[in-house]
């Protein structure tokens, strides 16, 4: 029987960044903005999780197979490192997508952070980032990934990382990696998808649009905002709960709390063009419609 667990949903736009595609409000306080916050209220599906064998269970951490047991959200320019599998856009220089299981096993190990340098791949360089104001955001984080040394070094490669406001990157954003690892003694396996969106944001004349910094010679984008989907394997395998962030790329007030950026996953799907509940769906038995209220 398919159970249900419900979240709250609304988006953090800072100062200029209108809610625009999925409406959302911001976070500003005030007892209007929480009215509105509970009408987004979404029930998200907890799903049956498909029989798993032991094979599955005992491979690397970082092992494709087993990373891509839920499908892969888009098939363009896939490439596999040593603990995350990743959709390149060369548009963007940044990752579309990069998807990394995380477990007890992965999170412990002999690995060293101070061993590990950036290292320049694809079409974009350090020299892009160097005095642009922005940190090499980890899309597949480092301290996820300690089993291995080669494992941790290769979430350095560029095409891991995106233009991240500093304080973003060091705060809310780090508080939300902190939390995907945290799920591990919760749960059996945490599949966590990261990447960045680009927006649209109403400006002085009404209409809409789609703009972003670039920087470097490489023309980087710098995102607008930044997603992570969890895939939670229930332990007792009874199910698989489904939670998705969006947090806009500028400083969060570290007091909001990180369950205010909980967004249907349909929102993320519009917004970037991937595809998750159709893929989750092929593992499952079913899938009944995600409601709002």
């Amino acid at each position: 029987m398919t159970r249900w667990f419900r979240t709250g949903a609304t988006l953090l736009f800072g100062a200029g960044i209108g809610a625009s595609v999925s409406r959302l409000p911001s976070v500003r306080g005030g007892a209007e903005e929480e009215e509105r916050a509970g009408t987004l209220l979404s029930s998200v599906p907890v799903l049956p999780v498909p029989t798993v064998q032991a094979s599955e269970l005992t491979v690397s951490p970082g092992g494709s197979g087993a990373l891509m047991k839920y499908g892969f959200p888009s098939l363009a320019n896939i490439k596999t490192r040593e603990s995350y599998v990743t959709s390149y856009d060369p548009r963007t220089r940044t990752a579309s997508w990069v998807i990394e299981r995380l477990n007890p096993a992965s999170l412990n190990g002999p690995s060293d952070r101070k061993y590990c340098n950036f290292k320049e791949d694809d079409r974009s360089t350090n020299a892009d980032f160097r005095g642009s104001g922005f940190d090499r955001g980890h899309l597949a984080a480092a301290a996820n990934h300690k089993w291995s040394q080669k494992a941790m070094e290769d979430t350095f490669y560029l095409s891991n990382v995106a233009p991240q406001n500093p304080h973003l990157n060091q705060k809310t954003w780090n508080n939300l990696e902190q939390l995907c690892r945290s799920l591990t003694k919760r749960y059996l396996n945490v599949y966590v998808c990261t990447g960045p969106l680009y927006l649209p944001r109403q400006e002085a004349d009404g209409k809409l649009y789609v703009r972003y910094q670039v920087l470097g010679p490489n023309h980087v984008a710098v995102p607008t905002h930044f997603f992570k989907v969890l895939i939670l394997e229930q332990v007792d395998g009874r199910g698989v709960e489904l939670r998705s962030y969006v947090l806009p790329n500028e400083p969060i007030d570290e007091k909001v709390p990180l369950d205010r950026f909980l967004v249907p996953i349909e929102t993320i799907e519009r917004a970037s063009g991937l595809h998750f509940v159709p893929n989750i769906m092929k593992r499952t038995s079913s899938l009944q419609a995600i409601t709002a209220r």
